[in-house]
């Protein structure tokens, strides 16, 4: 009996010196590995940075327009009130409700004050009235936004000191989602988040799975260049974004009522240079790493930064300046402001050109860079 139990001590003892032998082996190679330990250092630094500079739900750099029917020192006086809040920036005066819904559905603006003719007389006499359209797309946004024009009527007395009641009445009124749902917020911009996934997980490892299976040499030594490598290997996945996308876009119009408004061409035009880009990031992505965990930790690289500065999860309208134009070089910002257009405010093709011609430029100055990388020919 003996025996047996020292038996089972040497057979346990041999099991973790084994055990002990390939963790030294591997910690020696991942000690050499550079760009591995410094993705592991850089990553919480990233998000350190994303979370505690980027992100925030105070409102910030608020863009606003003004339909001013008073025009006079009582009127001027009050959106002078709302604009030393130090929530938003300089209003763009418009000329007739029709300009003022053309900016709210392009995204232009978040709210649009409306102060009647009669302004100064209601002030002096009772209570005036104003009127503030919000775009209620993002409903936090929308929310906080009308409280403090709210905030700023009450506390506005043209003329008189301490008055018994709020001499200005605010009337919201909120477009594009009047009932405030923060669901129709997320599930607009679901799409691109699914795509940026599946476009950078599957593209991030293509070439260097062909590096790492000896198969990327041969590919060299065909007759095809190294770019028509690049599109055969991206193009089966274009027929599978938009299956999702077709995926994404229904089930959120049959589970949760939420059907694009707008132009189903639109979103489908939108589509193809948003998944092309994001696809471009992912081979670029492949053509930086040597390894399959290089490529990994580095395409986390594009896509966390792509959820949270892109304004897919948070309004980008908020963010800081210096973060919110890094995050205009990434192609999920266009695509979430072209499909929230077409879906929640119901935009048709004349109005997502704009997104649409930025992904293209991505797209153009990925491949570029996807060019310079990978060699043309062997050796």
């Amino acid at each position: 009996m003996s025996r047996g139990i020292t038996d089972d001590r040497r057979a346990g003892s041999r099991f973790w010196s084994n055990v002990f032998a390939v963790a030294y082996k591997e910690t020696s190679a991942l000690r050499h590995d550079r760009a591995f330990l410094a993705t592991v250092v850089a990553q919480p630094i990233m998000m350190l940075l994303l979370f505690g500079l980027a992100l925030s739900n105070t409102p910030a750099n608020v863009p606003w327009a003004v339909l001013d029917h008073s025009q006079t020192g009582a009127s001027r006086r009050f959106l002078a009130a709302v604009q030393s809040t130090g929530y938003f920036t300089p209003p763009v005066a418009v000329s007739g409700y029709a300009e003022g819904r053309r900016l709210l559905q392009r995204g232009r603006v978040v709210a649009l004050v409306v102060v009647p003719a009669d302004f100064r007389r209601r002030a002096a006499r009772d209570r005036a009235q104003a009127q503030v359209l919000l775009d209620g797309t993002d409903p936090i946004t929308a929310a906080r936004v009308g409280g403090i024009i709210r905030q700023v009527g009450a506390a506005f007395a043209p003329g008189r000191a301490a008055p018994p009641a709020p001499p200005v009445e605010v009337r919201q009124r909120f477009r594009f989602n009047p009932t405030l749902f923060d669901r129709y917020f997320f599930l607009s911009a679901l799409a691109g988040m699914l795509l940026t996934n599946l476009c950078l997980s599957v593209t991030s490892l293509g070439i260097v799975g062909e590096r790492e299976g000896g198969t990327y040499e041969h590919m060299l030594a065909s007759p095809t260049t190294p770019m028509e490598i690049v599109f055969g290997k991206v193009l089966p996945y274009v027929v599978i974004c938009y299956a999702l996308l077709a995926f994404s876009t229904v089930s959120s119009g049959l589970v949760f009522g939420l059907w694009p408004r707008g132009s189903w061409f639109a979103l489908g035009l939108a589509t193809l240079p948003f998944t092309l880009a994001s696809l471009a990031i992912g081979v670029f992505v492949s053509t930086l790493a040597t390894t399959s965990a290089q490529a990994v930790f580095i395409s986390v690289f594009f896509i966390l930064p792509s959820f949270v500065l892109s304004g897919s999860m948070f309004p980008y309208q908020l963010m800081p300046p210096g973060i919110r134009e890094i995050g205009a070089l990434l192609p999920l910002r266009w695509y979430q402001i072209a499909t929230r257009r077409v879906i929640e405010r119901g935009a048709g093709v004349e109005d997502i050109l704009g997104p649409v011609a930025m992904m293209f430029l991505i797209f153009t100055a990925l491949v570029a860079l996807i060019r310079w990388r990978m060699p043309s020919r062997l050796g």
